[in-house]
């Protein structure tokens, strides 16, 4: 009878998960206090005016406004001077509202809800089956048909 060797085990294979490093808030948009505007380690960006630097090297903005970028030349503790990045926060008087684009599968599920009588989008579904579904005849779906009418 033939035998097969049995396979020796590996030190190879796995991967660690990835940390989602970077910025997450650019120059001149909205942030809220809390926000974090950086993930990294190491402080590539350091802490300006209304930004706290956290435990990880996280920079969380501390007040609403907007997100500033900056580099300036500091001395460094050699006495050397040197070109550093800051991250600061420029407060706004009224409070921020940050409005989300909606993008994708967002704007598909916009467009399916079509009004029965005005045929504006985002109003009412229609009329349901006993089932749950809604009935949309094709020419309520503007959407989903080409030119001539038919769907495609």
């Amino acid at each position: 009878m033939a035998h097969r060797k049995a396979g020796g085990s590996t030190s190879l294979g796995r991967d660690s998960r990835a940390q989602r490093l970077g910025v997450k808030i650019f120059g001149n948009q909205k942030v809220k206090t809390g926000n974090i505007i950086i993930r990294q380690r190491g402080t590539k960006f350091h802490a300006g005016a209304n930004v706290k630097r956290c435990n990880d090297d996280t920079l969380m903005a501390m007040a609403d406004g907007t997100v500033k970028f900056v580099s300036k030349k500091v001395r460094s503790f050699t006495g050397q001077l040197v070109t550093r990045q800051f991250v600061s926060v420029i407060k706004s008087d009224k409070p921020v509202e940050i409005k989300f684009r909606k993008t994708g599968a967002k704007k598909a599920g916009l467009k399916l809800r079509v009004h029965l009588k005005t045929r504006k989008a985002g109003k009412k579904k229609g009329p349901r089956k006993p089932g749950g579904k809604v009935i949309i005849s094709s020419k309520n779906r503007r959407h989903l048909t080409a030119g001539k009418g038919k769907i495609r």
